[in-house]
């Protein structure tokens, strides 16, 4: 193993925090990492990992050479790529993260067009509907809604989707259809939504000319997840806010109605996130750029 791939298995432990979840990150059996980690140690002369039965932590010696070959790797692959066609860079495995009806509803039936321009590229696509931690997780990148707080991570701002209010035909006719917020106090119910950090149901929120709303209208069914949200919508279980991209199919069916258009919740901002901007890789920067244009369309002008 060369020294450059010593590198790359130090700065995988370092961020991860863990020789398993490296090694599993890299597909390499732990036994070869911890050993390349010791030669690189014998040959620096110096410990670059504190090791505990529960925690591996960056000695101070670590942390500087964790920043120097995050640099020197970053380099060493532009020079690799240079003389290549742009296509040709767009190599390896990519790891992304997206919340699950994004993932199903614009990413994959777009994926055989990014895969026919990068034919060398691999995405491995994850779906989750929660906050994750990309370094623990070995994920490269991010698709997120709503506003952001880890300050660790570079943020790609891309734009803001609208939500809107809609309803099934069948709940309609059965409960009438509000004009207005005041309607929803006469018999009207929501679908309620957990909040994926504190559990807590969602309030319904809308937009009026003197600010934001938050209302507490009643729920007979609280749900977590997306697509569950949208089926108890179907079956007529009440009102839901939801981006308009995520049921546009439906409401062009007609199987849902929006309600209520000049009283929508606020958009949500959509973004990108990944770490170490230093290290945004030909095949991040294709993804990026691809996603992008994919979202675009869906997004506020």
């Amino acid at each position: 193993m060369d020294r450059l791939d010593q590198y790359r298995l130090f700065i995988q432990v370092a961020e991860m925090g863990s020789f398993i979840r490296a090694a599993n990150a890299l597909e390499l059996p732990r036994a070869s990492v911890s050993a390349a980690i010791q030669q690189l140690e014998a040959s620096m002369g110096v410990r670059l990992l504190h090791r505990t039965t529960r925690q591996v932590r960056v000695t101070a010696d670590g942390e500087q050479l964790l920043e120097r070959a995050r640099q020197l790797l970053a380099e060493a692959e532009d020079i690799e790529q240079m003389f290549l066609a742009h296509q040709r860079k767009v190599v390896g495995r990519l790891n992304v993260d997206a919340p699950s009806r994004i993932a199903r509803r614009l990413i994959a039936p777009a994926l055989p067009g990014l895969l026919r321009r990068y034919p060398r590229l691999q995405l491995m696509l994850g779906s989750t509907d929660h906050a994750i931690d990309l370094v623990q997780e070995g994920v490269d990148c991010a698709v997120r809604i709503g506003t952001l707080h880890d300050s660790r991570l570079v943020v790609h701002p891309l734009g803001r989707i609208a939500l809107i209010n809609c309803a099934s035909p069948a709940y309609l006719r059965d409960n009438g259809i509000p004009a207005t917020p005041k309607d929803l106090a006469k018999g009207h119910h929501a679908i309620g939504y957990a909040s994926s950090t504190s559990g807590r149901e969602l309030p319904w929120e809308y937009m009026a000319e003197d600010g934001e709303h938050l209302d507490g209208i009643p729920s007979r069914v609280v749900v977590n997840n997306a697509e569950s949200y949208i089926a108890c919508c179907l079956a007529g279980l009440g009102l839901i806010q939801i981006p308009r991209y995520d049921v546009q199919h439906l409401l062009d069916t007609g199987r849902l109605v929006e309600v209520m258009p000049e009283f929508r919740a606020a958009s949500m901002p959509v973004s990108l996130i990944y770490s170490h901007r230093r290290q945004r890789s030909h095949r991040l920067n294709a993804f990026i750029e691809w996603f992008g244009a994919l979202m675009r369309p869906h997004l506020e002008s």
